[in-house]
């Protein structure tokens, strides 16, 4: 149908590879004929299509050794929309066409990338397709009253893709309908063929709404079905009922707590023990507040399955968050925590640490104790999964900080279960500290059931931001450090955040074991590379800070010395801890208080709001100091000022998605294949994929296999390729 360099490019620069492909590529927005395009608020450096009106049109020569008799010649047409002017130029051979087709009063369709030059906007350049006329080559002859401007690239424009789209078009008709008749017609839907038709060529802007409202719920039903049969699965899997006993080791831990649990956190502890009870796996996911006391939870359930004979895997991603878990933990636990040893409780168990940098004999010494059942509980890194971990009896593998592991990962721990000789799967509880909106909870963890804790525990102090200007306002930032040095005086505790190490380029930054972080319009226009550890603690050594005890922690250090720092904070031996992010999960200090966040602006939202709960976990007041170069009406001033005004962790995570988009639910962003989601958007759209999770988990019920429903089981297919699948089989 298309000529195979048109579909060449559009396999290799939109992932478009079939006819269904292109009739799933819907358009982005619409432009009404007889109306111009916004040009006032054109975004720099992207590739745009625009509709707009020529209003003038130079030709200028000029001095060129390049051009033939020395002379060259650029050609300068200004088009117009009413809010505001935008400048085309074209260079050499590139003037002849357009100086005879863009006259005064012409309409088009033009599309590149916007520069600016002079300090005006411009497109060098540009493709465009004029809007008048009545050759086939017209955009008349495949846009209705409504033309459609989709996704391009700069080898593929807008109106190409729209020609195309209209050969493929009449396909549409044969287009299988995923969604079950009875579902339709319950919903008032339009067919699957029409829903094409009218997002391709609407006539109307009803006609638009109409067909996004059909494949909206295209998109979430067929999701929410993948995952209703992922939860469906796990219910078919053999898993050892873990249940505590009435006095064993979960009652003593329990009898010796100087606190009393929130209501949150005993009925999230009473949802994960009723899990731990049923014969197949708990597949759940824990999310709270920063602070709200998700380990106790997760520690809870580990102290029932050791209680009911089996062992519990903590997971954590970074060494210094393994060696503070392990370390809170005995705590906690007390004398509970010195099983085998010489004068220890009845109930007691042991807790060992592993990580891939321990030392031989102690590496030797926590397998053994793992394998022969000795050590109940173990805490560590990736070094949990690798072949010469064995466990007697895996019953519980806890997760933390989810999005940091890949799939492959928790699901090799988990093929570590072994009960009485039989391979059992072991309970699967995940923790994420990043709190997430219910629809993403919904998407992205789908096959998991969800426990909230949004309780702080009693006794904690709220925390004050605020945002500190440095380059507007310089004194600020002294006041910040005359603030650091009032809360050592009155016997507290600072961190100051980093987003880099300092020792050599490309390390550890912010967002650090996220991959790497795309530069910002503001980090590039500030060609100022990010703070440092090493270069801010040597400053405020000398400085501001002089006298007061620093130290510095960052991921490339070695893991004793890691400890011993955070043991020499933890114990108020240091006054100001200089760290990156090592720090942002699982640390606590209680008579930590301020937090200075340096670059602030080159952290995510949910990083801060993550790293900013480090500070008032104790009886004193916290403070955070959110330190910016940017300008008032930048971007990343305005996000600096979202996470300032507001403590709630989940309207932070809303703002946080809106402005970093869905990507893919399915997880495939980082892998930088196109995302499964195209007209459904999991902020907006919460109705409809609540409705769907309902719909989907009733139809699954019914027919597992989807026997009855070879569309519904086409689309499924088409949505799972092969790395999806793998995401989701081992959810």
């Amino acid at each position: 149908m298309l000529g195979p360099a048109t579909a060449k490019v559009m396999a290799e620069h939109l992932g478009l590879h079939t006819v269904g492909d292109l009739l799933h590529h819907y358009p982005r927005r619409y432009e009404e004929r007889g109306r111009l395009t916004q040009l006032a608020d054109l975004p720099m450096d992207e590739h745009v299509t625009v509709v707009a009106q020529v209003a003038d049109a130079r030709l200028h020569t000029f001095a060129s050794s390049r051009a033939p008799r020395g002379k060259g010649r650029r050609l300068e047409v200004t088009i117009t929309d009413g809010s505001g002017r935008l400048q085309l130029v074209f260079f050499g051979n590139g003037v002849h066409k357009p100086h005879k087709e863009l006259l005064p009063g012409t309409r088009a369709m033009f599309a590149g990338k916007v520069s600016v030059f002079n300090r005006r906007l411009q497109l060098a350049h540009p493709a465009y397709e004029l809007l008048r006329g009545d050759t086939e080559e017209t955009v008349e002859s495949w846009a209705g009253a409504l033309i459609p401007i989709y996704p391009a690239t700069t080898k593929l424009e807008s109106w190409k893709i729209g020609k195309a789209v209209q050969t493929v078009l009449p396909s549409a008709q044969e287009a299988v309908d995923p969604l079950p008749e009875s579902l339709r017609a319950g919903r008032g839907l339009i067919s699957l063929p029409e829903a094409l038709l009218k997002i391709h060529r609407p006539h109307t802007k009803a006609d638009v709404a109409e067909a996004r409202a059909r494949l909206k719920w295209d998109e979430a039903f067929v999701l929410q079905v993948a995952l209703a049969r992922r939860r469906h699965a796990d219910t078919q899997l053999p898993a050892v009922p873990r249940r505590p006993g009435p006095d064993g080791l979960l009652a003593a831990f329990d009898a010796r707590l100087p606190f009393t649990l929130t209501e949150g956190q005993q009925k999230v502890s009473r949802e994960i023990l009723d899990d731990l009870a049923r014969e197949h796996p708990m597949h759940r996911l824990l999310q709270g507040e920063v602070g709200s006391g998700k380990t106790l939870v997760a520690l809870r359930a580990m102290l029932a399955v050791v209680d009911a004979g089996g062992q519990a895997a903590m997971l954590a991603p970074t060494e210094v968050l393994a060696q503070q878990h392990h370390r809170s933990i005995t705590e906690m636990m007390g004398e509970l925590a010195e099983g085998g040893m010489l004068g220890g409780p009845e109930h007691a168990t042991k807790v060992v640490l592993l990580t891939g940098s321990m030392g031989a004999a102690a590496r030797r010494q926590a397998l053994l104790d793992l394998a022969t059942g000795e050590a109940g509980i173990v805490i560590g890194t990736h070094a949990l999964i690798e072949d010469t971990v064995q466990f007697h009896d895996l019953g519980l593998v806890v997760v933390d900080e989810q999005h940091r592991f890949g799939v492959e990962q928790r699901d090799a721990l988990r093929g570590k279960g072994n009960s009485r000789g039989e391979k059992r799967t072991p309970h699967l509880l995940v923790m994420t500290a990043t709190p997430i909106p219910r629809t993403v909870a919904m998407t992205v963890f789908g096959d998991l059931e969800t426990s909230v804790l949004d309780q702080l525990p009693a006794g904690r102090s709220p925390i004050a931001s605020h945002v500190v200007p440095a380059a507007d306002k310089p004194h600020f930032l002294a006041r910040a450090w005359e603030r650091v040095r009032e809360e050592v005086a009155k016997g507290h505790q600072a961190y100051v955040v980093c987003p880099r190490i300092g020792d050599e380029p490309g390390d550890e930054g912010a967002g650090a074991g996220r991959g790497p972080r795309r530069k910002s319009p503001e980090d590039e226009a500030e060609k100022r590379p990010p703070l440092a550890v090493l270069d801010v603690a040597d400053q405020l050594a000398k400085g501001p800070l002089h006298g007061l005890r620093v130290e510095v922690l960052h991921g490339r250090m070695q893991p004793d010395d890691k400890d011993a720092v955070m043991r020499r904070f933890a114990a108020g031996e240091t006054d100001v801890l200089v760290a990156t992010t090592v720090i942002e999960v699982g640390v606590n200090v209680p008579n930590a208080t301020v937090m200075v966040i340096m670059d602030a602006d080159r952290f995510g939202v949910s990083q801060l709001h993550q790293l900013r709960g480090r500070v008032g976990r104790g009886s004193a007041p916290g403070l955070c100091l959110l330190v910016t170069e940017m300008p008032e009406a930048s971007a990343a001033r305005r996000r600096l000022d979202a996470v300032a005004s507001t403590l709630d962790g989940f309207e932070l995570s809303r703002i946080d998605l809106e402005q970093r988009r869905e990507g893919d639910v399915l997880g495939q962003a980082q892998s930088g294949s196109r995302s499964s989601l195209r007209v459904l958007a999991v902020i907006e759209d919460e109705e409809i994929i609540a409705q769907a999770r309902e719909e989907a988990a009733a139809v699954v019920a019914a027919d597992p296999d989807l026997e009855h429903l070879p569309g519904l089981r086409t689309a499924l297919d088409a949505l799972l390729d092969e790395e999806r699948e793998q995401y989701l089989e081992k959810g």
